[in-house]
């Protein structure tokens, strides 16, 4: 086996210019992937830290049926208190859950005492919130971010600050039906604008959970929704098959089930942008392959065919098919791991150089966001994987060539 690979790295040192050309197509295949890779996978993971922790939380347990008719904002499908509380010991006794935030959605009418309009509001605990979706407060544009949210106080999406010029400090009604249909109205003092994330049209406001049972004449502690973080977001889908055992396994006195539960995936239309970045790593992964194969294939081609009296020779001096085979089966491999490895060097240090150098980009209101790109050794040996592999299998067919060529043939070749 040694012989072999002595041989086949004198072979492709003997022809210089076609293995350095060959090399430096598969280092830049490789080069290619690589920080695209790691780019797009920093991209990916800000903006869903972005989603998650600025507004969804990792993980949402509703009542059975709520997300279904949600755009209405149903007040009959809240969970009750003491489902709040089963909820609460189950998700305080998970090692993996770092925190937890009950929630009221609720549709008003919001007036500034001469217009009025449409407004979606999200009524929580500050405490609480701030631990679930700890960037929250950085989407306030304006107004104070300290404590986020107090009583008789509200966060209004700027979009309807600036449609209906209302500033820090102005005094608004908010008017809204309860379970029973009866209408209640109830003043708040604007504390900040909030920017929103979904973009210029978004009209979701925050306020405290208890002003929102107030104005719902809601007595008990109930809840729209529970919002979760977790410590480890690889961990989210272990996190959410075993809430899907419990609580998500509870079913009322008919069977059915009582609650239901999503990941973020679920609840955010950017999970399809992600997957749209995935599918972009994917064909990207493809055209690499197609590059390797494509090169090492037209190689290895030419080598038998500039080799066929030395094939011929070294047949007829009774070296066997099978190390013929061998011999022409590792120059691919060679080139396969020499430009891997020249890649995957020159990959890392552009992925350093760009983590010094700063790439940034603005998501919103928010400027000069870092990305940090980065790349898992697990990552780097399914490309390096993938290459070598591919290297091997472009070099098969001209090496199964050399190997069945008749001695007598081959020696009488001009």
């Amino acid at each position: 086996m040694n012989n072999v690979l002595k041989i086949a790295a004198r072979n492709l040192w003997r022809y210089k210019r076609r293995t350095l050309l060959t090399s430096i197509l598969i280092t830049l295949g490789v080069v290619s992937v690589l920080l695209f890779i790691s780019v797009s996978g920093s991209f990916k993971n800000m903006m869903v830290g972005q989603i998650t922790d600025s507004m969804l939380g990792h993980i949402q347990i509703h009542k059975k049926g709520y997300l279904s008719s949600m755009d209405s904002l149903p007040l009959d499908k809240n969970l009750t208190e003491q489902q709040l509380k089963k909820i609460s010991r189950l998700l305080k006794d998970n090692p993996d859950i770092e925190a937890f935030s009950p929630r009221i959605r609720i549709g008003a009418m919001f007036s500034n005492f001469s217009e009025t309009t449409n407004i979606r509001l999200s009524a929580v605990n500050p405490e609480m919130e701030m631990e679930t979706v700890p960037l929250l407060a950085s989407r306030i544009i304006k107004g104070k971010k300290d404590g986020l949210i107090g009583r008789g106080e509200i966060l209004i999406p700027e979009l309807i600050a600036k449609g209906m010029k209302v500033k820090i400090g102005d005094s608004i009604v908010l008017v809204a039906n309860n379970k029973a249909g009866s209408v209640n109205g109830q003043t708040f003092t604007v504390r900040g604008i909030l920017e929103g994330i979904v973009g210029p049209g978004g009209r979701d406001g925050v306020m405290h959970i208890e002003d929102a049972r107030e104005l719902l004449r809601i007595e008990s502690k109930e809840a729209c929704e529970v919002a979760i973080r977790l410590k480890n977001m690889n961990r989210l889908d272990a996190v959410y098959a075993q809430l899907k055992q419990a609580p998500g396994s509870r079913t009322n006195k008919k069977g059915k089930p009582v609650f239901e539960i999503h990941t973020w995936e679920k609840l955010s239309p950017f999970f399809n942008i992600a997957r749209m970045i995935d599918l972009m790593t994917l064909f990207i992964k493809v055209m690499l392959v197609a590059i390797v194969l494509v090169s090492i294939m037209n190689v290895m081609i030419m080598a038998v065919y500039e080799r066929i009296n030395e094939i011929g020779t070294i047949a007829a001096i009774g070296t066997s098919p099978g190390k013929i085979l061998a011999l022409f089966v590792t120059e691919g491999l060679l080139l396969g791991v020499l430009g891997t490895v020249i890649g995957i060097g020159l990959s890392l240090a552009g992925i350093a150089w760009m983590n010094v150098s700063g790439l940034s980009f603005d998501f919103g209101r928010q400027k000069g966001l870092l990305l940090s790109p980065t790349i898992s050794v697990p990552e780097i040996l399914v490309v390096g994987g993938i290459v070598v592999a591919i290297a091997v299998l472009g070099s098969l067919q001209p090496a199964i060539k050399a190997a069945r060529m008749d001695p007598i043939k081959a020696l009488r070749h001009v």
